[in-house]
């Protein structure tokens, strides 16, 4: 098995089926004649989650369900990452995300060109700007529901790039230079995963805090590693009730003080961001993916 996509999941079943979609054979550009497999993790969700037949017809996925879930998902990526078969792994820690259609290949090239790549795919969001603000100002579900009828996907799947927008991390200005600090679809070898202690259980707070920032630096600051963020593919969130996203902001920022905390108290210090140097690999697909001609300054 070339690669094993690990996708975390709780209270998606909306969700899911399109995430699947999007890493399907017939809409990933390498996809048809790829080894790979899909894990799909149930982080105890009180309803069940169900795959549907028209979301697995062409893909090779496996349900796991994990009972006794705890309220960070550093288990279940821990759990799925052990079960998996591939020598490469794709962890997407959360279950909601749309890919683009071409980020399977151009990871595949980093681990081509690269010893021991860290593959970085850009975080978006869906909708006319980032969720936490949107959201409280009536974005949901049904408005993105139109959105994604409007661009026909999965027909085209980098129109998701003319209804998205980047996460910016409090940049006034974002382009694909950007350092990101962190990946909702990070590749890295399964032995890399494991050589850096996968994910640090004692991030335990609802939603996982910084684990995935943590995951993300440690991965990318290990020795030998080369760090690589994808130019013209995306990750692209959708909208869900998640943990930091759905909620006012003083709550938001409250919640972030003690993600905040934690890793400080973990860590030992406050610095999320790798400063590995940077490669990059990828393309401009459209005229919408080119993302440094948006947020021009005055």
């Amino acid at each position: 098995m070339k690669l094993s996509v690990i996708v975390i999941a709780y209270n998606m079943q909306r969700e899911l089926p399109r995430t699947l979609q999007a890493l399907a054979r017939s809409y990933q550009t390498v996809a048809a004649d790829l080894d790979y497999e899909i894990i799909v993790v149930d982080n105890g969700s009180p309803q069940p989650l169900q795959l549907g037949e028209s979301a697995t017809a062409e893909l090779p996925v496996r349900l796991l369900r994990i009972d006794d879930a705890r309220a960070s998902p550093a288990q279940a990526l821990n759990h799925a990452v052990a079960s998996a078969t591939g020598e490469l792994v794709c962890l997407m820690v959360d279950g909601a995300h749309l890919l683009t259609p071409g980020v399977f290949e151009w990871a595949l090239r980093g681990f081509a060109a690269f010893k021991c790549p860290v593959v970085a795919v850009r975080y978006f969001y869906l909708g006319p700007g980032e969720q936490p603000q949107t959201v409280l100002a009536g974005y949901g579900r049904q408005a993105e529901d139109t959105l994604l009828q409007r661009i026909a996907w999965p027909s085209a799947g980098y129109r998701l790039f003319e209804i998205g927008t980047p996460l910016a991390g409090g940049a006034n200005r974002i382009t694909w230079f950007n350092r990101v600090f962190e990946s909702n679809c990070l590749f890295m070898t399964r032995a890399h995963y494991q050589a850096i202690g996968g994910s640090d259980v004692r991030f335990d707070l609802p939603g996982g805090g910084f684990l995935n920032l943590d995951l993300f630096k440690r991965a990318a600051d290990a020795e030998g590693a080369e760090l690589v963020q994808l130019v013209g593919e995306g990750s692209f969130h959708q909208v869900h009730g998640g943990t930091t996203t759905n909620s006012d902001t003083a709550a938001r920022e409250a919640r972030l003080a003690s993600y905040r905390d934690q890793y400080r108290e973990l860590r030992g210090h406050d610095t999320l961001l790798s400063h590995k140097p940077l490669n990059f690999l990828g393309h401009l697909p459209t005229q919408a993916s080119k993302i440094h001609l948006r947020n021009r300054q005055p």
